[in-house]
């Protein structure tokens, strides 16, 4: 039975500089067009003092989707370190998945019987 997951990267960021990172995800990449995708949403916090919090959180019909797209060569190239000319401004990140168990829609797309 297929099981709706959400991947959460959370990448910690020097701070001020959340705005620069996020805007590297407003152009879809490879993801997308992953069969199981469902949606991704990038989330700021910039409420710490010591650094920025970016979540990319990922939404997949069913965990094999996802561990698909982790382990392809698309993710590879996307997350390719190359020697940076500029220093970076990640200071690391932490990968967590969740089963998704409870799910509410808008009213509009619930069907009524």
């Amino acid at each position: 039975m297929m099981q709706k997951m959400i991947a959460i990267n959370t990448i910690y960021v020097e701070k001020g500089k959340g705005e620069q990172v996020t805007a590297r995800f407003a152009k879809a990449k490879s993801v997308h067009t992953f069969e199981g995708f469902i949606r991704m949403e990038v989330l700021l916090n910039g409420d710490n003092e010591e650094h920025d919090e970016i979540k990319v959180c990922t939404t997949w019909e069913d965990r094999q989707f996802f561990d698909s797209w982790l382990h392809s060569r698309e993710n590879a190239k996307t997350h390719d370190v190359k020697a940076p000319t500029v220093s970076s401004p990640i200071l690391g990140n932490e990968l967590k998945t969740f089963d998704v168990k409870v799910q509410h829609l808008p009213a509009e797309a619930v069907e009524t019987k």
